[in-house]
């Protein structure tokens, strides 16, 4: 299956907008309603899940590390730092298109320099705040 960077930054916001205390770890799946997206199957969500979850943004609450799994999907208990600082440098509608456009343009593109790229981008923004 190939991977799908509007997938990926669609789930995390949904991630990110989930509830779960930092005491307990929330089985998820694409059946999920909380994390289900347009146009995308159950199969598509749950791959993404473990994408994100062998990036090193989210964390399982350490039960990945024992091998237990929740069938297809994975444990959730929050964001990563990392995973948070994706999520920033992507959050806005325009900033991630124009970092597709920047990526594609370039003929490819990795997670890292789509992180690159966006916070190039919001880094211009903020010089032309401050007046720099």
């Amino acid at each position: 299956m190939k991977r799908d960077m509007d997938l990926i930054r669609e789930l995390m916001l949904k991630l990110e907008a989930l509830s779960v205390p930092l005491t307990e770890i929330k089985p998820i799946d694409g059946h999920e309603p909380a994390v289900q997206v347009d146009g995308y199957t159950v199969e598509q969500i749950d791959y993404h899940l473990l994408l994100l979850e062998q990036a090193g943004f989210i964390h399982g609450g350490g039960l990945e590390n024992f091998g237990m799994r929740f069938g297809p999907g994975i444990g959730f208990q929050s964001l990563t730092w990392a995973g948070h600082d994706f999520l920033e440098s992507v959050r806005d509608p325009d900033v991630w298109d124009r970092t597709k456009q920047v990526a594609s343009a370039a003929g490819g593109f990795t997670v890292d320099l789509l992180v690159s790229v966006a916070k190039s981008l919001v880094e211009g923004a903020v010089k032309g705040l401050i007046g720099g």
